[in-house]
């Protein structure tokens, strides 16, 4: 009975009559959560095994070609004789370039819109916005913007180992400037706050403590884009790059190939019994291979070696 007389309404333990089955909401949950698990897991699956097949028919194919003779010979209309020496020297090459290019200018203009833009300023937010898509534009048209400005327009460099390292360096700085960005943002303002409340200017700050603190982040995202930059073949086909170069680049105003380059003519060549050059593009694939695992390498322990916890 209740206070006033009237009969306690009963109720069924943890609920009222009338709600709903909690427990048959959450085992609903439960199902949805595995289900989309399991499709997660079966991608992730399929892609490592079409990534072990793959990997594994290009060792097969070239192995048997990987020696001594192959890293230093040039390249040869005799597969027996053909090498990727110029197209390694060539990688090399473009590298130096793009990294030459891409550390100052994506460094500065990271710290630059993290710490100094206003980004009430319409000109600030063009310049962001402009940033997020270009990291989205494909390879092609940087390409074709190589071509028009330092292939043949006002700079006029020709097809040489510059245009191809600017191209290269232009594909990918809006992602060095991208992680430069995150790397700066990274650093706790009190870092900040308390090196200019012991009289530093903002520039000492920024040169002494916040880039230090953000240099592991910036060394990651820049080796990185670096490992994107080595395997691009379009952007190096439009501007130029040779595809039988029998000389290693001299200079920046060298003609040159590269690893991609190479491949790309190999496979393209009718091969037969006494002239097959499909294991040449399979040994120039791990020879690349090589340089990109080794860059990531690189990039891992930087970013283990030199992380900070705040």
């Amino acid at each position: 009975m209740s206070a006033h007389g009237a009969p306690a309404t009963p109720l069924i333990a943890g609920r009222d009559a009338g709600s709903p089955a909690i427990g048959s909401a959450s085992t609903g949950e439960r199902l949805r959560e595995t289900a989309f698990r399991a499709v997660l897991l079966s991608c992730i699956a399929l892609a490592i095994l079409l990534l072990g097949v793959l990997l594994v028919d290009v060792a097969v194919d070239g192995l048997g070609v990987l020696s001594l003779d192959f890293i230093t010979s040039f390249a040869s209309s005799n597969a027996e004789q053909a090498g990727v020496q110029a197209a390694l020297t060539g990688t090399l090459w473009l590298m130096a370039v793009c990294v030459t290019f891409i550390v100052p200018v994506g460094v500065a203009t990271a710290i630059y819109l993290e710490e100094y833009a206003d980004s009430s300023r319409w000109y600030n937010r063009l310049i962001e916005v402009n940033i997020q898509n270009l990291a989205a534009v494909p390879s092609i048209v940087y390409g074709i913007l190589g071509l028009a400005f330092l292939v043949r327009g006002p700079l006029g460099l020709e097809r040489v180992v510059l245009a191809g390292g600017l191209t290269l360096g232009l594909l990918v700085l809006p992602v060095v400037i991208i992680a430069g960005r995150e790397a700066v943002r990274a650093v706790p303002s009190s870092i900040r706050e308390g090196s200019m409340a012991l009289g530093a200017t903002q520039w000492q700050t920024i040169w002494k403590q916040v880039l230090p603190a953000a240099i592991p982040g910036m060394a990651t995202g820049i080796i990185l884009a670096l490992s994107r930059a080595i395997g691009e073949t379009a952007p190096l086909i439009v501007v130029g790059a040779a595809t039988f170069v029998a000389f290693n680049p001299e200079g920046l105003f060298s003609q040159f190939t590269a690893l991609p380059i190479q491949i790309f003519e190999w496979v393209s060549r009718p091969s037969n019994d006494l002239n097959d050059f499909k294991p040449l593009a399979a040994g120039a694939i791990l020879v690349l291979m090589v340089l990109l695992i080794s860059m990531n390498a690189v990039a891992i322990w930087l970013r283990n070696r030199f992380e900070r916890k705040w």
